[in-house]
């Protein structure tokens, strides 16, 4: 009786099997499950914008498909058929599109913005097809040329900046600005030992209160012997004082009373100044001739 199972037999089985697993491993590393029933829809675009094969199909975030081929429309120049392999329980609505975005990584994927409607695509049916820009191609088309003219400010103020920093001005001023640090730490020790001699002041300030307060209490000791004084009894005596004062003061002036004429007397001045010039006279006559006036007899 022939074996069954020969020897090539078995390698040809081997063969299939590794075959099949190979086959369906490539497949499910692209992400495709040929066990899992899918509707097809096309799409075409003028850029797929680095979109490639098994990229996720998106709808509100989530996976609903993949990307099953990608083919340039050659019977359509400058167009790009992508296939789409959606879960057959999407309903694709009319009017929908399907866009393709790039995250931050460069990574392209399509989202689908579903149309609102009743109506439904029919399997086979071509999309609504957009490309939106990434944010890479944002920085470098609306960015980058900002940071290009930036840096062309930035060089012109980096050379204003070295030839500023070799004006002997500016090293002249680094000097005085060192002079001033130096003058400031000096002032700073003298604020320090001025600090540091606080409390000897404040010694001195409270010795300076208590003498203020010993002359105070003595103000107040001088206070209370004035108030003791007769001073009611000093005013009335000087208030008459000063009545005999203005008495004297008008019998002088008046020129009827004896004072009076004796201060305003015209007459009464001149005899008695006549009387002294012969007084006057007289005493250096009795000078000049003593014997005249004065008899010595001797016995």
């Amino acid at each position: 009786m022939k074996k069954i199972f020969t020897r090539e037999t078995k390698i040809g089985l081997l063969a299939v099997i590794a075959l099949l697993v190979l086959f369906f491993g490539i497949n499910y590393l692209k992400g495709m499950n040929i066990f899992k029933p899918a509707n097809y829809y096309y799409v075409s675009y003028t850029d797929v914008n680095g979109l490639a094969l098994s990229a996720p199909v998106t709808v509100n975030g989530y996976k609903v498909g993949i990307v099953r081929s990608i083919d340039y429309e050659y019977d359509n120049p400058g167009h790009i058929r992508v296939e789409l392999s959606l879960n057959r329980q999407l309903r694709v609505p009319t009017g929908s599109k399907a866009i393709i975005e790039t995250d931050m990584l460069g990574t392209a994927s399509i989202v689908l913005h579903m149309a609102p409607g009743d109506g439904r695509h029919d399997v086979g049916d071509h999309l609504v097809g957009e490309t939106h820009k990434g944010i890479m191609q944002d920085l470098s088309t609306g960015i980058m040329p900002n940071v290009t003219s930036i840096m062309t400010k930035v060089d012109s103020l980096v050379s204003a900046l070295n030839v500023i920093a070799s004006n002997p001005a500016l090293n002249a001023s680094v000097s005085r600005l060192d002079a001033i640090t130096a003058s400031l730490e000096h002032t700073l020790a003298s604020v320090n030992s001025a600090v540091n001699r606080l409390p000897a002041t404040m010694n001195s300030v409270q010795a300076t209160a208590g003498n203020l307060n010993a002359i105070s209490a003595n103000l107040d000791t001088l206070s209370n012997r004035l108030r003791s004084l007769p001073i009611e009894s000093t005013m009335h005596n000087v208030e008459g004082t000063s009545q005999n004062l203005l008495s004297l003061t008008g019998k002088l002036n008046d020129p009827n009373s004896s004072l009076g004429l004796l201060m305003n007397d015209r007459k009464l001045y001149d005899n008695i100044n006549s009387s002294v010039s012969d007084l006057d006279s007289l005493f250096v006559d009795i000078k000049r001739n003593p014997k005249r006036y004065i008899s010595i007899k001797l016995l």
